[in-house]
């Protein structure tokens, strides 16, 4: 997949952030996305955000994993974009929309909140600025020894039609899409059969589960050389992850899906909000070594998100 979609973004120009977080991002939450709609039509709520919610708080941790695996310096230094700053910006934004919608009264049009079709929107429009900030940057970060600027590859480009390429990759996504159906089945069953609560299966199990496919990817991305795509791909997935809560909601029958929610799913939105302007001050400030070879930002997100996960282990 990776090596699909780092050759559509050299061919049709829109660069591999963009790509990263329209194509590949997509894609691979597709298993999140038939997890928490299959979940959220069964009645399973909790489940459903707890999956999508805490999938972009563990593809945040696992781009420390593939900054790890980036010996040459830190990864948000190499892989310096205004795109990936955008996505993270709009990341942020548009995780305040459940939230806010958890702490207001409950509104239902043919049980669709309104903060879903802000949410759909605002992911829509988000995206037109990110593709916009690749065309027209406004800034650019400093070039230095160890940035890793994202330039077409010409020789990947010969013998690959776009319309093969695109086959070729909707293949991949059918694959992904059906391992995610499977997972939801085998979530459900899991929190029936062994008593842990909905949040704790839907964070900890299959949040991590359905988040594998964006773990290999990255550390695909970043052994090809391809780390713009590598961090848009996260970036771009966690972005992308915010409509399964959007999707969760259209698919719950009872009403608004925020309204069954409680502090468990909103500590999810809080740390996953936190985590990312973490990161997102770790690429503004592109440290080139830290700790262990990784940035501050690595180090902080995966303290952060190691006590998330504490945290909801102890409220159960």
């Amino acid at each position: 997949m990776v090596g699909v979609a780092d050759r559509v973004a050299d061919r049709t120009g829109l660069g591999e952030a963009v790509i990263g977080a329209a194509f590949l991002g997509g894609t691979t939450s597709l298993s999140g996305i038939v997890t928490s709609v299959s979940a959220a039509a069964e009645g399973h709520a909790a489940l459903a955000i707890s999956n999508a919610v805490g999938g972009i708080a563990a593809q945040t941790a696992f781009l420390v994993v593939a900054d790890i695996v980036y010996r040459r310096a830190n990864l948000e230094h190499a892989a310096a974009s205004i795109t990936n700053l955008t996505q993270g910006a709009l990341l942020i934004a548009l995780l305040t929309l459940p939230w806010l919608a958890m702490s207001v009264p409950q509104v239902a049009i043919f049980h669709v909140h309104p903060a879903t079709l802000l949410i759909l929107l605002g992911y829509g429009f988000g995206l037109r600025l990110v593709a916009l900030s690749h065309k027209q940057p406004m800034w650019r970060p400093q070039r230095t020894s160890e940035t890793r600027p994202d330039v077409p590859d010409e020789a990947s480009l010969r013998g690959f039609s776009t319309t093969g390429l695109v086959l070729r990759f909707a293949a991949l996504a059918v694959c992904v899409g059906l391992a995610g159906y499977l997972i939801a089945v085998c979530s459900v069953a899991i929190a029936r059969q062994s008593g842990l609560s909905e949040t704790i299966v839907g964070a900890l199990l299959t949040a991590v589960t359905t988040s594998l496919p964006e773990l290999v990817t990255t550390v695909a991305a970043v052994r090809r050389g391809a780390l713009t795509l590598a961090v848009g791909g996260i970036i771009g997935g966690n972005t992308f992850d915010v409509l399964l809560i959007a999707f969760s909601d259209i698919a719950y029958q009872p009403g608004a899906i925020y309204a069954a929610l409680d502090q468990r799913q909103g500590m999810l939105i809080a740390l996953s909000i936190l985590m990312t302007a973490v990161l997102l001050l770790g690429m503004l400030r592109r440290e080139k070594y830290g700790i262990a070879n990784i940035g501050f930002e690595s180090f902080l997100v995966l303290l952060i998100y190691a006590a998330g996960v504490a945290i909801q282990v102890y409220l159960g």
